[in-house]
C-alpha cells in the first residue's frame, strides 16, 4: 500500500481498530497505524494533512 491507496487504508485501519471511532482519532496517531500496517510501504514523510484527511475520511465512510 502507498499513501495514495486511501480506501485500502481505511479498510484495513477499520479492520485493525475496529473499536476507535475515526472522527476523534488525532493526525499523529492515525499517521503512525499508517505506517504500522502490514503490507504499508511508502516513506513516512510523504504524507501529509491532505492525506491523512482522506485516509480518515474514507475510514468514516466505512464506518
Amino acid at each position: 500500500m502507498k499513501w495514495t491507496d486511501t480506501r485500502e487504508i481505511a479498510i484495513a485501519l477499520a479492520d485493525a481498530h475496529p473499536d476507535v471511532d475515526p472522527k476523534a482519532i488525532r493526525f499523529t496517531d492515525l499517521h503512525r497505524w499508517v505506517c504500522e500496517l502490514p503490507g504499508f510501504a511508502d516513506d513516512p514523510a510523504r504524507s501529509g494533512e491532505k492525506i491523512l484527511e482522506a485516509i480518515q475520511t474514507a475510514w468514516i465512510d466505512e464506518a
